[in-house]
């Protein structure tokens, strides 16, 4: 017998995850801490042709690339003359469970299912488990969703309970647990206990399922308008869907369109804690998963995480809460397309930006995603009020995240706000050399070149982001003797 405590089971998890993902990371390992990053991608050897056709064949993929002119034109009615780009929308919400997160699925089931698996396991707030549930039942698999989705009095938000609420309409078993460690427990005791395929959200094949999209876009704005997009705003968490969809781009030619992160700004609230868990009114596409997953990937529930979005994210912004709502709104106002506030992040992102492009460019909110009882925002309204949040009208500058949630006055307060990256670049060299035990002398050329990747920066600003984070340190070594 096995032993099954906390600390035990951690201990075997890289047995664990080299049996349930047939993916054996250590032949990619350098011997400092650069890894083979293309080489674990390709590992599973489908070309994007073969994932496209994978995924016609459970009707994934292949959704519409729609014109928002009544939202263009209302921000070109804000912008200066001669600005005012066209916004465009893939609608992913047609997929089968409503959401992208059917183009990672798609993949994972097809590749347990030839492997003989008989089932499928993730971790995951709701969305991705919906997708890897419906796509398991075409592949007639199993499966158990991991959720993390109540704090210490048992209370959990709208919108992770109607994820629940759409696994189990899949059939998925859902384990739901509490704020803290033990989703990543729980999911290494389903996946050894079962021997069932580890269908991360982080894996190469999760990945690969969404570079479509990217592909698609360049391929549609070809076709239809005759031109690329001048950018494409996709909303950011945990990576995944910046990599992806950056990579599509590159596979269509289109390397010179701008990829731009979008999240909401959920700043001062920690997602680990018990206390703020629920005083936030998004579960993701948030700062408090776009940022650490970007100073730190590797974070994730796989050794080595294919989800590495500084690699390809060229700008960042962040919105506020209330502007995701109101242009939740407005989108089925004007537009008459009812779709979840997570989506519609990228899209407040790209009504703002948007207003500084020139008319005659396009701008491409890369997804969109379902809604429901528990997703609307009005659900997510009303759970705030009654956990003390203020709503209001007014300046979205003056939104306190935890505090309250500020509906703009008017739409030319919408804002999309700059974060620099270059920060978020020195984190991920910090911890990287942290979390491997690392100084710089242990640095080897292929390290320094891995980082320099990594951040999509030269070599010499790694060599002068070591040399800062070394006076940084002999620094607070003085003062603090």
């Amino acid at each position: 017998m096995k032993g099954m405590s906390y600390a035990e089971v951690m201990a075997r998890k890289n047995e664990i995850m080299k049996k349930s993902l047939l993916l054996d990371y250590d032949r990619f390992e350098g011997k400092g801490l650069s890894f083979d990053y293309e080489g674990m991608m390709n590992q599973y050897g489908y070309s994007l042709d073969e994932i496209r056709r994978i995924q016609r064949e459970v009707s994934v993929g292949d959704t519409p690339l729609i014109e928002l002119r009544n939202l263009t034109r209302t921000a070109r009615a804000l912008a200066p003359k001669g600005k005012g780009a066209r916004i465009l929308l893939k609608d992913e919400a047609a997929n089968p469970s409503g959401s992208f997160k059917d183009r990672r699925a798609s993949v994972s089931c097809f590749f347990a299912a030839s492997k003989g698996f008989q089932g499928v396991a993730a971790a995951t707030s709701g969305n991705y488990g919906a997708a890897l549930a419906s796509q398991a039942n075409i592949r007639n698999l199993k499966t158990i969703i991991v959720q993390e989705v109540f704090d210490s009095l048992g209370q959990g938000q709208p919108e992770i309970v109607e994820k629940t609420r759409k696994c189990e309409a899949y059939g998925a078993e859902v384990i739901q647990t509490s704020v803290g460690p033990e989703l990543f427990y729980y999911l290494l005791r389903v996946l050894e206990e079962t021997g069932w395929f580890n269908a991360s959200l982080y894996t190469p094949l999760s990945i690969a399922g969404i570079e479509t999209i990217g592909y698609e876009i360049a391929e549609q704005c070809r076709e239809r308008h005759g031109t690329l997009p001048a950018a494409v705003v996709v909303t950011h968490a945990g990576g995944g869907n910046i990599t992806g969809t950056a990579r599509g781009l590159r596979k269509a030619g289109a390397e010179e369109v701008k990829v731009i992160g979008a999240s909401v700004n959920l700043e001062g609230l920690h997602m680990a804690s018990d206390r703020d868990f629920n005083l936030k009114s998004f579960t993701t596409g948030h700062t408090g998963f776009g940022v650490p997953f970007a100073t730190w990937p590797d974070r994730s529930d796989v050794p080595r995480n294919a989800a590495r979005s500084l690699r390809y994210m060229e700008q960042y912004v962040t919105v506020n809460q209330g502007e995701v709502f109101y242009i939740t709104e407005a989108l089925a106002l004007l537009e008459g397309l009812e779709r979840g506030p997570a989506g519609n992040t990228a899209l407040t992102a790209a009504f703002a930006l948007a207003q500084e492009y020139d008319r005659d460019d396009f701008i491409v909110v890369q997804e969109t995603e379902y809604t429901g009882a528990g997703k609307h925002h009005y659900a997510q309204l009303a759970f705030a009020r009654e956990n003390g949040i203020s709503v209001e009208t007014g300046d979205p500058d003056s939104e306190i995240p935890g505090k309250n949630i500020v509906f703009p006055s008017h739409p030319r307060q919408i804002r999309a706000r700059e974060v620099d990256l270059d920060p978020l670049r020195i984190s991920l060299v910090r911890n990287a050399l942290k979390n491997r035990g690392l100084s710089r002398t242990d640095l080897s050329e292929d390290d320094l070149k891995f980082l320099a990747d990594d951040v999509a920066r030269d070599r010499s600003f790694i060599e002068k982001t070591l040399k800062e984070l070394d006076q940084a340190s002999e620094k607070a070594q003085k003062g603090g003797s």
